[in-house]
């Protein structure tokens, strides 16, 4: 497992004197899975919701917002999330992206507009592959993700409209482990050196 969150929790390890064992796993399974007793934290660019909250407690390290990105040679015509009307938007499964492009899509039929056709897959892969093939216009990803899906494409993706609706990322814990002060006192190390 490679990326900016699994160095985060090698590092997180070894200023806690811990050996992490990363397991990798469907975005929608991981908070599930720490439920479940599976996993002991949970790393995915995770976005701290209320809705979330109700099954894991979350120790915050950022700020991130939703981001609209698309070919490079196409204009969707979306600055903001209503503008989705009529579109179709391709998203992971089980994220905050997900929930508002469902969400919009309600508002637009409710206004009498053309729907949101929202295509979730399970990575982010799929999702880059829907928008470069042109299954979806664009695509919608929380805003470091869509900076880093164009970067490693070389420019094949453009950052289309303005991000928007900037929350916490967190490292999701099971509510009974009581590992979050452990967990936070780790990151304050980190940040400080």
């Amino acid at each position: 497992v490679i990326g900016m969150d699994a160095d985060l929790l090698h590092a997180l390890g070894a200023v806690m004197g811990l050996k992490m064992n990363l397991v990798n796993s469907n975005f929608e399974t991981i908070i599930p899975g720490l439920a479940a007793g599976r996993y002991d934290l949970g790393a995915s660019s995770f976005t701290d919701t209320k809705e979330r909250e109700k099954t894991v407690d979350f120790v915050d390290y950022y700020s991130a917002g939703i981001s609209f990105y698309a070919k490079s040679a196409t204009n969707p015509g979306v600055s903001k999330i209503s503008d989705l009307c009529g579109k179709t938007v391709a998203v992971e499964k089980g994220t905050t992206e997900q929930e508002e492009a469902t969400k919009q899509n309600s508002k637009c039929t409710k206004e009498g507009k053309k729907a949101v056709t929202v295509l979730s897959f399970p990575g982010q892969n799929p999702v880059n592959l829907a928008i470069a093939s042109g299954r979806a216009e664009l695509g919608m990803v929380d805003s470091p993700v869509a900076a880093y899906q164009i970067k490693k494409t070389n420019d094949e993706f453009k950052l289309v409209g303005e991000s928007y609706g900037f929350a916490p990322y967190g490292i999701a814990i099971p509510k009974s482990s009581c590992m979050t002060t452990p967990i936070l006192a780790g990151l304050k190390a980190l940040m400080a050196n």
